[in-house]
């Protein structure tokens, strides 16, 4: 069952990005364009997603366990290092120079959107090549992280 549901939630989510413009390269880079032919509309999206998670987030807390069973994971670093702040940098690059994130991109090759036959490669590629990365490749210039 919680394929089925993970299923669904990536086609609602998918729809989502159609609808709001995400999948739509040409009107993310007109968001990005602060002092050209700039769109404010993409930040009435943001400003749902923000909503929308706040509420979802504190209705989630009420739960002793969640919803399908399991336990609640949350993220126990807090700390920045050099491979998140890389990583960071390269997401961002990407965005503003092709309009997609991985979302919308993987969306938009469904719609056979133009620049997503290079993009979405490009991005499996770079993913791949930081998965060949040695684990210490970055942290090897980084103090080790405090253990709790």
């Amino acid at each position: 069952m919680g394929k089925v549901i993970g299923f669904v939630t990536g086609l609602v989510f998918g729809l989502g990005l159609v609808v709001s413009g995400m999948a739509n390269p040409a009107k993310v880079l007109n968001f990005l364009d602060l002092f050209g032919t700039w769109d404010p509309s993409l930040a009435f999206v943001m400003g749902g997603a923000v909503l929308v998670t706040f509420v979802g987030y504190r209705l989630t807390w009420t739960r002793k366990i969640p919803l399908l069973g399991g336990v609640f994971e949350l993220p126990r670093r807090r700390d920045l290092d050099l491979r998140l702040i890389t990583g960071a940098a390269a997401f961002g690059i990407g965005w503003g120079l092709g309009g997609f994130c991985p979302g919308p991109a993987v969306t938009s090759v469904l719609l056979a959107a133009p620049g997503t036959l290079v993009f979405v490669p490009a991005m499996l590629l770079g993913m791949w090549g930081a998965r060949q990365l040695p684990a210490n490749a970055l942290a090897a210039r980084e103090p080790a992280p405090e253990r709790a």
